[in-house]
C-alpha cells in the first residue's frame, strides 16, 4: 500500500559570516540544531551559504573585484572535506536531512570554483553534490560550469529529494530531469540580489519560479534564500562606496514553502532573517496528477525525447595500463566509501 511521508520542513533565511568559513559552519550547525529542535526533518540552506556570494561582481568592475575573488577562493571548501564532515555530523546528531549551498574548490585547481549544493541524509551520509550547471550573468566571473553527473533525485527518509540553485530553477529541462526521476520534494536555494534591474521584484520572482515548478510537477518546494547583512554591505562599500545604496534595496529575499498547487503554505519571510516551517504531506502530490502528470500520462514521449549526459566533465582524461588502473580504481572506491559514510 502506498503511504507517502508526512514531515515538517524548514527553510533558513540568513546571511553567512562573510568569507569566514569556520564561523559560518558553526552557524550552520546551530541552525541545524534549532530546526531539529522545532521538529523539522528537513532543513534547507541558501545558495553558497558557506561562506558568501560574490556581490563584487555586480557592484564593481572585474579589476576592482579581482582581490575579492582571491578571498573567495581561499575561503572555499572541498567536497568531501572537514567542513562538510562537520555539517554531516550535525545532521546525524540531530536526525535531520540537510541541503546546503557551498563555494566548492576543485581539488586540482586552486582558482576553479563551483556553486555547489550538497545533500546530506539524516544519518549524516553525503547523498549528492550538485554543481550549478550555468552560472548566471555576472556569476560567470566566479564559477565554472557544473555537469549533470549529480543531477539526481535522492531517496531520503522524507521522500524523493532534488535540488537546484537559483537561476537553474528557470531551466525547464533541468527541472524536468528531476521530476522524471520521481522528485516529490524540491529544494530551491537562492541569494538576495538587491542589484537586479529597478523594475525587477526579486522576492516575487523567486516565489513565481517555485510556484511554477510545484504546479507543473505537483511537488513541494522549499525555498531558502540568503540575506544581505550589514557586514556584507560594509565590506563592499569599503572597496566601492556606491555599493551601500545598491545593496540596500528591499524585496530582495524570499524564503518559504510551496505546495503542489503552487500556493505558499503559511507565511514566507521577506528580507528578514529567520527560519520558515511548514508541515508537508506528500500524499497531496497524488490527486493533482490525475489531471496533469507531465512525467507520465500527460505527455507524449513518442514525440519528445530528453537525453541527459551524466558523464563527469574533467580537464583531462588519463589512460593507464596494468597495475596503475587497479590502484586508481582502489582509490576511487575508497573515496566513494567515504562519501557514502558522510566523510
Amino acid at each position: 500500500m502506498l503511504n507517502l511521508p508526512q514531515f515538517k520542513a524548514a527553510a533558513v533565511q540568513a546571511a553567512p559570516v562573510f568569507l569566514d568559513t569556520d564561523a559560518t559552519v558553526d552557524k550552520v550547525c546551530h541552525l541545524i540544531e534549532e530546526a531539529a529542535d522545532n521538529g523539522a526533518s528537513l532543513v534547507a540552506f541558501p545558495e553558497v551559504f558557506v561562506s558568501g556570494y560574490p556581490y563584487w561582481s555586480w557592484v564593481m568592475n572585474p579589476i576592482e573585484g579581482s582581490p575579492w575573488f582571491e578571498k573567495l577562493c581561499k575561503s572555499a571548501i572541498e567536497v568531501p572535506g572537514p567542513e562538510i564532515r562537520k555539517i554531516a555530523q550535525a545532521a546525524a546528531r540531530h536526525h535531520i536531512n540537510v541541503v546546503i549551498g557551498v563555494n566548492e574548490r576543485n581539488p586540482n585547481g586552486i582558482a576553479t570554483l563551483y556553486n555547489t549544493l550538497v545533500t546530506i541524509s539524516d544519518e549524516g551520509k553525503i547523498l549528492g553534490r550538485h554543481r550549478k550547471l550555468v552560472p548566471t550573468w555576472a556569476e560567470k566571473l566566479t564559477w565554472a560550469n557544473g555537469d549533470a553527473s549529480s543531477l539526481k533525485v535522492h531517496k531520503t527518509s522524507i521522500g524523493p529529494l532534488g535540488a537546484l540553485a537559483c537561476g537553474e530553477n528557470t531551466n525547464t529541462l533541468a527541472r524536468f530531469s528531476l521530476l522524471a526521476q520521481g522528485e516529490l520534494v524540491h529544494i530551491a536555494s537562492y541569494i538576495a540580489l538587491p542589484v537586479a534591474p529597478k523594475d525587477y521584484d526579486m522576492a516575487e520572482a523567486i516565489r513565481l519560479r517555485a510556484a511554477a515548478h510545484c504546479f507543473e510537477g505537483k511537488v513541494f518546494t522549499i525555498v531558502s534564500c540568503s540575506t544581505v547583512s550589514e557586514e556584507i554591505v560594509e565590506a563592499m562599500a569599503q572597496s566601492h562606496p556606491q555599493s551601500r545604496e545598491l545593496l540596500a534595496r528591499p524585496n530582495s529575499a524570499f524564503s518559504g514553502i510551496i505546495g503542489p498547487d503552487g500556493r505558499v503554505i503559511g507565511e514566507p519571510l521577506i528580507d528578514q532573517e529567520g527560519i520558515v516551517y511548514a508541515d508537508i504531506d506528500l500524499n497531496r502530490c497524488i490527486q493533482p496528477r490525475q489531471m496533469h502528470d507531465i512525467t507520465g500520462h500527460y505527455n507524449r514521449f513518442d514525440i519528445f525525447d530528453l537525453q541527459v549526459n551524466r558523464r563527469p566533465l574533467t580537464a583531462a582524461h588519463f589512460h593507464h595500463d596494468g597495475q596503475d588502473v587497479d590502484e586508481l580504481n582502489q582509490f576511487a572506491e575508497q573515496d566513494d566509501g567515504l562519501q557514502e559514510k558522510g566523510l
